[in-house]
C-alpha cells in the first residue's frame, strides 16, 4: 500500500474519530436566564394553608418544585438569600361533585388544587410578584379518592409547577 492510501485511510479514521466524539445539545426548556447576572436560588417549603389536608400533597409538590428548577436551569439552590426566591403556601385543596349522571347521583368528582407564591427577583425587583396558581383534574366517583389520590396530586403538581417555572423564569 502506498503512502497516499495510508494517509487517505489514516484522514478518514481520525475525521470519524473526532466527528463521533463532538455532539450538539438543545434545550427547550424555555428558561431564559442571565447566568451572569443570576446564579442563586432559594425555593421555601411550601406549607399546607387549606382547611382540607392531604398530608403527602406537601412534600410531593416542595420536592417537584426543587427537581425542575435542578433539571432545568443552572441555579444553584441555596437555603437563603438567594438572588431568586421562590415562596408561597399551599392555599386550597377541594373536590366537588361535577357531573350528575342520569340516576341523580354524582359521575364525576373534580379535584383542586391551589397555590399561592411570592416571587423576588433580588437582581430585578420589577419582576417581583405574587400570585396563585391552580389545577384542577376530575376522577370517576365509582373510584374511592383514597385509590386515585396520589397520581392525580402529582398530575396537579406538575401541572402548577410548570406555571410558576414559566411565570418566574421562563419570560416569554
Amino acid at each position: 500500500m502506498d503512502w497516499s492510501k495510508k494517509l487517505y485511510i489514516f484522514c478518514c479514521f481520525f475525521c470519524c474519530l473526532l466527528l463521533s466524539s463532538c455532539s450538539i445539545k438543545f434545550a427547550f426548556n424555555g428558561a431564559s436566564i442571565d447566568y451572569n447576572e443570576t446564579k442563586t436560588i432559594t425555593i421555601e417549603q411550601f406549607p399546607i394553608r387549606s382547611s382540607y389536608v392531604w398530608g403527602p400533597m406537601a412534600s410531593m409538590f416542595n420536592n417537584e418544585l426543587t427537581d425542575v428548577f435542578a433539571k432545568s436551569t443552572r441555579l444553584q439552590q441555596v437555603r437563603r438569600n438567594g438572588d431568586l426566591v421562590i415562596s408561597g403556601e399551599i392555599t386550597d385543596y377541594s373536590q366537588m361533585n361535577q357531573a350528575v349522571g342520569a340516576d341523580g347521583y354524582s359521575a364525576q368528582v373534580s379535584l383542586k388544587m391551589t397555590v399561592n407564591v411570592r416571587f423576588t427577583n433580588n437582581k430585578r425587583h420589577e419582576q417581583d410578584f405574587e400570585q396563585s396558581f391552580s389545577a384542577t383534574t376530575q376522577y370517576d366517583s365509582t373510584q374511592q379518592l383514597t385509590a386515585v389520590q396520589e397520581q392525580l396530586v402529582q398530575e396537579m403538581c406538575e401541572n402548577i409547577v410548570d406555571q410558576i417555572f414559566n411565570a418566574t423564569v421562563a419570560n416569554w
